[in-house]
């Protein structure tokens, strides 16, 4: 397959793909010799570094696919004509329905910035931080629940006192990336042992949830430690996240963290 030359047990893969971490993904994975038959994107609301996608995955315009049609008796028929073997999701956002997820005799595997069964759904590096539920990114099976599959792999990320919403995503995001790279060979080669979630320790968010912590009452009362994990939580510039309303204008809220002792020693040198 490629220009590896690499035989695998699993051939055919159809990449599900937004943001930077899919590109990432895609241009380790071709790179490799392990080409995939076709591409789905976000639908355009919310697709991003799409082109940069198209143009690493090499493909055709006829085999890119909007995800906002995937539901379609004809988008099913196309994607059935590729005879895909397996689908690998990175970062797509969308549900996958069981008529879809039926084309893949290998199934489809999901790339999760969460560690499962722990922040299934929306924003794990937000609720990782406000609800001190453990970090990390898992390579499990979809199935026709949210992020409710049988586990492949995973790794743990540590959070530190002084990440913020922004700097434990990229931390997942590398950490998502090095997974990929030790465990989907044994996938294709079907060496991989599937361990069943544990739903009733595990928490799911929806993307919502976050307009819950976002509106600071600046009359209530609060832990200092829980407001500043909110806070460090939702710091992520250039996004809008914590926010209080002085008269009656409404003022964003973004915090800056770092060790005392190193900024001391940055200061000396």
């Amino acid at each position: 397959m490629g220009s590896s030359g690499r035989r695998w047990s699993i051939v055919n893969t159809l990449f599900f793909g937004n943001n930077q971490t899919a590109v990432n993904c895609m241009e380790w994975m071709c790179g490799n010799g392990h080409q995939p038959v076709g591409l789905v994107l976000n639908p355009e609301s919310t697709r991003r570094h799409a082109e940069e996608l198209i143009d690493a995955c090499g493909l055709s315009r006829e085999f890119i696919f909007d995800g906002a049609e995937l539901a379609q008796k004809k988008t099913i028929a196309s994607l059935a004509a590729l005879k895909p073997d397996i689908g690998l999701s990175v970062l797509y956002d969308q549900i996958i329905k069981p008529e879809v997820i039926d084309l893949f005799p290998a199934g489809i595997v999901n790339l999760h910035p969460g560690f499962l069964p722990y922040n299934r759904g929306n924003y794990p590096n937000v609720w990782s931080i406000v609800d001190g539920t453990p970090a990390g990114v898992t390579l499990h099976y979809i199935d026709d629940s949210l992020d409710t599959g049988d586990v492949i792999a995973q790794r743990k990320v540590e959070v530190l006192p002084v990440d913020t919403g922004k700097t434990l995503y990229h931390k997942l995001e590398n950490a998502m990336s090095e997974l990929l790279r030790d465990e989907w060979s044994k996938v294709l080669d079907s060496q991989v042992k599937r361990v069943v979630q544990d739903l009733s320790a595990g928490t799911y968010h929806r993307r919502r949830d976050v307009d819950s912590i976002d509106s600071i009452d600046l009359d209530g009362q609060v832990r200092a430690g829980d407001l500043i994990d909110i806070l460090r939580a939702r710091t992520f510039p250039p996004y809008r996240g914590a926010f209080f309303e002085y008269e009656g204008r409404q003022i964003n809220v973004r915090i800056d963290l770092s060790y005392a002792d190193e900024e001391r020693s940055e200061s000396s040198d």
